[in-house]
């Protein structure tokens, strides 16, 4: 992959009660507000980020809709990735939202289409637990659902889940299509559900030969529904002038983290269980006595955090040199974050966001 491929390069937003400046230590000034993670969007789009993840939880911190429609009128040029949980919520209805939103946020720079961006998330009702196989069974249905009635279709829909007759709403998306589905997921099953429904196939922190071999697989699964997906990377990062630096504040991080803290964090949440959050158990397990697992990625980030659980660590050279080793595997979208999460945006906007070529994500 040579240096000038474009990557498309997004922060992320704390809604759900994550950020810090000691991992484990709540920080009033810090929690998820509608001020904190408003700042969060507009420093990121200042700082010339292309995409900005909206995470949604039950249980923690603000409704990721209400936010971003809240958000939309104020930004210029940005798009917003928002996250929806399926289990949360009903297909025509999860179709007129997107189609609104995607009107609020408005007409991309040439005017030929929306800024919105669609993080699926195949969650359960709340209170309510199903198996996993149907649940991603019912999120497939979901997006073959809400992509056909975006794209301007009339559905006679008679799956599993849902049996519907449906024309398409009135209100329509800026480009009278669906906007990009933004999908993750480990097991058999989410696999299956994302090559046959998704358009960008989202990854946790991993090494790169699991990297490598997560992009072969779910190239081979879509190819079999006839399709191609792009491929995503949700990392966190630690910038500095030099290495010696990096690591020092990654220990700084951690300095005041107590492991019961950490442990109640990382089961906080609803998603605590799958193969994803195994998986990054498994990486801190196999790190060094530093936390690495490989060369400047550290896991020191998932003793304090569900989900995502690594940070790459180092210089600005040695951070975009790691992004571009991901970029010659495949990745072509960076959902990036770091803790504080304004102090982070502005670090990785001045130190590495101007020497990467960089822009939103493609579609035909």
């Amino acid at each position: 992959m040579t240096q000038a491929q474009q990557c498309e390069i997004a922060w992320f937003s704390a809604l759900c009660d994550d950020d810090y400046e000691f991992l484990g230590v709540p920080d009033p000034q810090l929690q998820s507000s509608w001020e904190h993670c408003r700042n969060i969007v507009l420093r990121a789009e200042e700082g010339g980020f292309d995409n900005i993840l909206l995470p949604s939880g039950y249980q923690l911190g603000l409704d990721t809709t209400v936010f971003a429609a809240a958000m939309a009128p104020m930004l210029q040029r940005m798009k917003l990735l928002w996250a929806t949980r399926i289990g949360e919520d009903w297909p025509p209805q999860l179709a007129r939202r997107i189609a609104t939103l995607d009107r609020i946020l408005g007409p991309n720079a040439a005017g030929t289409a929306g800024r919105l961006n669609v993080n699926i998330i195949s969650s359960d009702m709340p209170g309510q637990s199903m198996p996993g196989g149907p649940r991603y069974g019912r999120a497939t249905e979901v997006m073959k659902i809400v992509r056909a009635l975006l794209n301007g279709e009339s559905i006679d829909h008679q799956g599993e889940h849902y049996q519907l007759t449906l024309d398409p709403p009135r209100v329509t998306t800026i480009s009278g299509k669906c906007p990009p589905f933004y999908f993750g997921g480990l097991s058999h099953e989410a696999r299956e559900c994302a090559a046959e429904a998704c358009d960008v196939y989202l990854m946790w922190p991993d090494t790169m030969d699991k990297v490598r071999e997560n992009i072969a697989d779910l190239t081979q699964r879509a190819a079999k529904y006839g399709r191609t997906l792009k491929f995503g990377y949700r990392v966190h990062v630690i910038v500095r002038e030099t290495e010696d630096e990096a690591r020092a504040y990654a220990d700084r991080l951690l300095s005041k983290l107590d492991d019961e803290k950490g442990r109640a964090i990382r089961e906080a949440s609803l998603d605590a269980k799958n193969y994803g959050v195994q998986r990054q158990a498994e990486l801190r397990g196999a790190a060094d006595g530093d936390g690495f697992v490989e060369e400047n990625l550290w896991t020191g980030i998932g003793r304090a955090r569900s989900g995502c659980g690594a940070a790459i660590v180092g210089t600005p050279d040695q951070v975009l040199a790691k992004l571009r080793a991901y970029q010659a595997e495949g990745i072509e979208a960076f959902i990036l974050s770091g803790y504080p999460h304004v102090n982070e945006c502005d670090m990785f906007a001045r130190y590495v966001l101007p020497h990467i070529e960089h822009g939103p994500l493609k579609f035909d």
